[in-house]
């Protein structure tokens, strides 16, 4: 509903601001109705306003309403994300492409009478669901004991007969209209409108990204309609409002409930979807209704394409084969329908039909070697293959690159040079502003300058501290008084009876009370080139990445029994300046180089100062070169693909929102093609003639895989927009149930470790469908070739059955391999067009080998006159295509054995299983069952010799193939 402030605004003027209680009568009966939805327009009213809106007053409310409005509104508590059950997950496990095919042709195989072929797909289809959805649930079970509410209680006023009080509730029992207090460290539980505050800032980076505590304050006059908004974009700017999901860093306040639970904006952005336009903040987004699910992303993942492609791709040959075959055997031999089982048994023969089971298999079995170690849970078990693929990681700054904390930079003198005096006197303001406020915690700046200061720790308490007036949001210093016989001030010599004021704060408030600068131990009165000067050495600083506090002092006579006030703060003179930054994370430069090394390009987004994004990067040996920092200004103005072709030659993006980092991070997922990681091609340079040449090479180029680390609510748009979005276990409870993957901490190289358990992963899944499908091309075409020049069947449909049991079962070894260290070095990304031209390749290979072997087998068995016929030829082609696929398993595997000499402890037992079965099979009782008899001695001798010339040409294949992968782009 839309409701005007004025008529609010008409009913105060009514009453006298002294009245404490609101008349019912004086709020419109619709807004009481719908008071939830007329907090919107909360931010344009004064503070009496808002408590007659709410039917609330300084002193709270009854227990009688409180109890009332719980009913109406519900619980304080955000929308729990139901998990899906057991049923449903494996339901969904069903519903890729591939699988959906293997269903067919076990229908098929059911109607043509093949019990035993379609008996094994529907298992291996069951199993492949069963795994997925036992690692996923566990998956979930991990993630449910990470989730917690934002805070347990909180300090309410309520009224009672005898007089209100103040007394702890729980969080989830506040109510719109609650009369809530505040004080250092406590969790805001709902969105607040501030009655009163001394010294209050708010830390909101789970909220904006934010590093610095914001300064909030109760703002009483009316600042025009188009502030009174709830869903404004500066909503977070404004000074009387504070939101769930955020903490108070220092001093205290009174404040009023406006909205709780789903109603916050906290909670609402739990259930929308992200992109542009969605965010804290976005229009029409407070109202939430029920619980719902973490919304998932609406795009498709990396893993998603890749199955996709590939599925689709041996779907067309699937569907191609058996109508082939029937028609060829029709037109050449003249054979009917009856060869319609074997025509399915070559179908499925091309079909790797582990290839559900091996997936889910090598992906749980990464998830869960590092769920084991307690850093990484992957959450769904598809986005262990997208962390393989990422090759750009987006990551906010605060908290990740750097630590929650700042450091001092550098102590410089109204010049600009280094100078310790201003490093002392901040730290005397501190540390007697400490001391004498008594402050409940103390303010990160001041532990800053007081660690940085810690060798001068005697020399600081000389002085005996007389006053402190705490730092104050409104005029931004802080001042501390102090007397001292021993130290000397200015450079003059003790002086009883005068007291010193060191003042500290925001540059520009504090210049404003100075009347003189010392330089060099002379102090000179401030001129307007002065002035000047100073304010474009802030300004220089501060785009270098610093945040300065100026530094003053001035000396007054003492005054026993007379307080001193914000008005004796003048006529200062200014010893100079203190800069500080983040503080970078320990592991943060080594993770980055490691993570290009394998790479992955990262680039940081967040809402910070474009100078500190810089410096961090610097220090994190990112590319700061030209054009390296792009603005939220300069995205404005840019259309989505321009966008795309800037943001992949750019390292960091500052001023973001959440709708920026959302937008940014699709323009990287549709990549350019242009620029690619520091392991790939070189950026081309957006002038002159390369503009052109990048919109060309751009054109078509595959896409991005794209990860971002995020904790805040802010980020929940862009992890929305991701391929896999990461958090880490403190992350806030909405941003956590939207992440694919969940930290133990904010550290990078969790991240790298991840990021090679997906490249394992995706690499041993990569190497069982090059094998398989080699082997089954190769196997398909000699069979057709053989069924055609052959009056009977290469092979019965029950033997291609037993042999691809067989292959099947000890391809199971894939899925726990090692690969060698060149498969973890780039992204993993399975692409249907790399894979066709590779099974392309070697399938033709092994389909020679096989009709070499078509030849041996008509020499040694038919030329020598050996009584065994159709079973003998049946026997030999099933020995030799075990035998070759052994070889192929051996050869072409993921290449740890051209660095080691030898393959893995897997691959080396399932080589050698395949091999016995291939040669022990059909001379043993089971063969004739099988249709199978014994071959002659010729036939092995000869036998050996293809597999021998086989062998070599794999091997030569194989080098040039390695050779041309590992080869730079140009």
């Amino acid at each position: 509903m839309a409701w005007a402030p004025e008529k609010v605004a008409g009913s105060a003027a009514a009453r006298t601001e002294g009245e404490a209680e609101p008349d019912a009568h004086l709020v419109p009966p619709a807004v009481r109705a719908e008071s939830g939805a007329a907090l919107r327009d909360a931010p344009g009213l004064t503070a009496l306003e808002t408590l007659r809106l709410l039917e609330s007053g300084p002193r709270g409310l009854t227990e009688a309403q409180a109890e009332e409005r719980l009913l109406r509104y519900g619980e304080n508590t955000l929308p729990e994300r139901r998990p899906a059950g057991r049923p449903w997950r494996f339901v969904h496990s069903l519903r890729d492409p591939f699988t959906t095919v293997l269903l067919c042709l076990a229908l098929v195989s059911a109607i043509v009478a093949s019990w035993g072929t379609a008996c094994v797909i529907a298992v291996l289809v069951v199993v492949s669901a069963v795994l997925r959805t036992s690692g996923e649930y566990r998956a979930e079970r991990s993630t449910a004991a990470l989730r917690e509410l934002i805070a347990t209680t909180a300090t309410v006023q309520r009224r009672a007969p005898s007089g209100g009080a103040a007394r702890e509730i729980p969080v989830d029992q506040l109510v719109p209209g609650d009369v809530i207090r505040l004080g250092p460290g406590d969790l805001v539980p709902a969105d607040l409108r501030l009655l009163r505050a001394s010294g209050l800032t708010v830390r909101q980076a789970a909220l904006t990204g934010e590093s610095a505590p914001v300064a909030k304050y109760p703002v009483d006059a009316r600042e025009g309609s188009a502030a009174g908004t709830y869903d404004g974009p500066g909503l977070f700017e404004r000074p009387e409002l504070c939101f769930q999901g955020s903490s108070v860093a220092s001093g205290s306040a009174t404040a009023v409930a406006l909205a709780t639970g789903a109603e916050t904006l906290f909670g609402g952005a739990y259930g929308r979807p992200g992109g542009r336009g969605a965010g804290p903040g976005a229009p029409g987004s407070h109202r939430v209704s029920g619980p719902r699910k973490a919304p998932r992303r609406p795009r498709e993942s990396a893993f998603d394409r890749s199955v996709n492609g590939i599925s689709w791709t041996l779907i067309r040959f699937m569907l191609l084969t058996p109508p082939l075959v029937l028609m060829a055997n029709a037109a050449l031999r003249g054979r009917g329908l009856e060869t319609l089982p074997f025509a399915v048994a070559v179908a499925v023969g091309l079909t790797p039909e582990m290839l559900p089971v091996i997936v889910t298999t090598a992906l749980a079995r990464g998830a869960a070697l590092l769920a084991r170690g307690g850093e990484v849970i992957v959450k769904r078990l598809p986005a262990l293959h997208d962390l393989g693929a990422i090759d750009v990681l987006c990551t906010d700054k605060t908290g990740t690159l750097t630590q929650d904390r700042p450091v001092l930079d550098r102590s410089l003198a109204p010049d600009g040079r280094p100078a310790p005096e201003p490093l002392h006197w901040a730290a005397v303001n501190s540390l007697w502003t400490l001391q004498l406020a008594e402050l409940p915690t103390p303010d990160a700046l001041d532990e800053a300058i007081l660690e940085a200061a810690e060798d001068d720790f005697d020399e600081l308490l000389a002085y005996e501290g007389v006053a402190a007036l705490p730092f104050d949001p409104v005029r931004r210093t802080s001042c501390a008084v102090i007397r001292t016989d021993a130290a000397t001030v200015g450079g003059a010599g003790p002086r009883l009876g005068v007291h010193t004021l060191v003042v500290k704060g925001a540059p520009e408030d504090v210049l404003e009370r100075c009347a003189r600068a010392r330089e060099d131990g002379r102090d000179t009165d401030l001129d307007d080139a002065a002035r000047a000067r100073l304010a474009r050495l802030v300004a220089d600083r501060t785009a270098d990445g610093l945040r300065l506090l100026a530094v003053a002092v001035a000396e007054r006579p003492a005054r026993p029994g007379h307080a001193y006030t914000p008005a004796d703060e003048r006529g200062l003179t200014l010893v100079g300046f203190v800069g500080l930054r983040d503080a970078l994370a320990p592991t943060a430069a080594a993770a980055c180089a490691g993570l290009a090394r394998r790479g992955v390009a990262v680039k940081v987004l967040t809402g910070d100062h474009p100078g500190t994004v810089t410096h961090v990067c610097r220090e994190l040996g990112l590319d700061t070169g030209p054009g390296a920092v792009l603005t939220a200004d300069r995205i404005d103005g840019l259309t989505d693909g321009e966008l795309a072709r800037l943001a992949s030659r750019t390292t960091a993006f500052a001023r973001c929102t959440p709708e920026h980092k959302a937008r940014i991070v699709g323009a990287l997922r549709a990549g350019d093609g242009t620029a690619r990681t520091a392991a790939g091609r070189k950026a081309v340079d957006r002038t002159g003639a390369d503009h052109a040449a990048a919109d060309r090479t751009g054109a078509g180029a595959p896409p991005r895989t794209v990860g971002f680390l995020g904790d805040g609510v802010n980020d929940l748009p862009a992890l929305h927009a991701c391929d896999v979005g990461i958090a880490p276990r403190d992350a806030v409870h909405v941003t956590r149930e939207a992440a694919d993957v969940v930290l133990a901490s904010k550290d990078l190289n969790a991240i790298d470790g991840a990021i090679v358990a997906g490249r394992r992963s995706t690499a041993n899944i990569a190497t069982y469908l090059r094998i398989t499908l080699s082997s089954n091309l190769g196997n398909v075409i000699a069979m057709l070739g053989a069924g055609l020049l052959l009056p009977f069947l290469p092979m019965l449909p029950a033997q291609v059955l037993v042999q691809n049991l067989c292959f099947d079962a000890v391809q199971l070894a894939f899925a726990f391999d090692r690969p060698g260290p060149a498969a973890l070095r780039r992204p993993a990304v399975l692409r249907p067009a790399d894979l066709l031209r590779y099974i392309t390749g070697f399938g033709l290979l092994n389909a020679a080998a096989d009709l070499a072997t078509f030849g041996v087998l008509v020499l040694a068995v038919h030329g020598s006159g050996h009584p065994g016929g159709q079973d003998a030829f049946h026997a030999g082609w099933f020995t030799e295509n075990l035998l070759t696929q052994a070889l192929v398993m051996y050869l072409l595997r993921a290449g740890r054995h051209s660095a080691e000499g030898r393959a893995p402890g897997p691959i080396r037992g399932a080589v050698c299983a395949l091999a016995v079965i291939g040669l022990l099979l059909p001379p043993s009782p089971l063969g004739p069952l099988l249709g199978m008899s014994a071959l002659p001695p010729l036939y092995y001798g000869l036998l050996a010799a293809v597999l021998v010339l086989y062998g070599a040409g794999l091997a030569w294949a194989k080098r040039r193939y390695d050779g041309r992968v590992a080869a730079p782009r140009p």
